[in-house]
């Protein structure tokens, strides 16, 4: 039975889920048990982790806005012949942090191409409303405020690095208070060309930290800083550093990353993951139209 999503094409995404478990549960045969409490029998879920995983993966793409509706409403009534051994929405619920790890490994395997042209920005995470922020558990000790254009947050933070394809080539969660400097070196470890920023990545530091390893760290200047020479090129390529904020909005607005009712840390994170690698499958992803064209043919000159 084929199942087609208005954005997602969910037979295609199990196929490759499901080639990608197997592959890896050769590599690591002995798969693990579901939690249990202390002292409670040890059992195995009738669903598949591949099965798991992409029924999270699909709830992005679905246009749902939470994931109990998704579920009860979609998956239940609709997608048993799809999926013959679907359990209860609780039961799914405390399934999904046993995807976890397969998802960071599925989503690492759908980076986008290296080009030698990348844009890097963080976006905000947050867990709950700032008024909340002192009757918050979930993450408690995780998180920390955070301040960006439009006020203070709290919660987390989302650094990405994306090609001029808007493909996601690195990311990385810290806590809302981390510099947006501060894990650029790590993302950046397999990147070469030049990686275009915003002011807040201003640092003569990491400019030679990342020049001496083949990577051009590109960003506008500040009003009180001297006046250099930039290519054209590079000025172009800045003014078109809006696409990874295009790509941000898509990731929360039609992917749903965020949202503030989570009540369990594995969950958000699966989630998270979940959403990033829906965005990797849909068709029509922000980009620049870098791609070069021949001229129209000149009509002859009339004499």
């Amino acid at each position: 039975m084929e199942l087609i999503l208005p954005r997602l094409d969910i037979t295609q995404i199990f196929c490759e889920v499901d080639d990608f478990c197997q592959q890896f549960a050769r590599s690591w045969p002995e798969s693990p048990l579901l939690p249990s409490m202390p002292g409670e029998r040890l059992s195995r879920s009738r669903l598949h982790v591949s099965e798991i995983m992409t029924i999270a993966i699909a709830f992005h793409g679905s246009g749902y806005r939470t994931f109990k509706e998704f579920y009860t409403l979609c998956v239940l009534p609709h997608w048993r012949n799809a999926f013959p051994r679907l359990v209860s929405y609780t039961r799914f619920v405390e399934l999904m942090p046993w995807g976890l790890m397969m998802l960071c490994c599925f989503l690492h395997s759908r980076r986008g191409d290296m080009t030698g042209i990348s844009f890097i920005d963080s976006t905000p995470i947050e867990v709950c409303h700032p008024s909340r922020s002192h009757a918050h558990r979930v993450f408690k000790d995780q998180v920390g405020w955070g301040k960006n254009s439009v006020g203070w947050y709290f919660g987390f933070k989302l650094h990405l690095i994306i090609n001029e394809r808007g493909e996601l080539l690195a990311f990385k969660l810290t806590p809302a208070n981390v510099d947006d400097r501060q894990p650029v070196p790590e993302l950046t470890q397999t990147l070469f060309g030049q990686l275009f920023g915003d002011r807040g990545y201003i640092s003569q530091a990491l400019f030679e930290e990342l020049y001496q390893r083949g990577l051009q760290l590109v960003t506008k200047a500040k009003k009180n800083m001297k006046n250099r020479l930039v290519k054209l090129i590079d000025k172009i390529l800045l003014r078109k550093r809006a696409v990874i904020e295009s790509v941000n909005d898509h990731l929360k607005n039609i992917c749903q990353i965020q949202h503030s009712r989570h009540r369990s840390g594995w969950n958000f994170l699966v989630n998270l993951l979940a959403g990033l690698v829906a965005y990797t499958y849909h068709p029509h992803k922000p980009s620049l139209d870098l791609v070069p064209k021949p001229l129209p043919a000149l009509p002859p000159a009339i004499f």
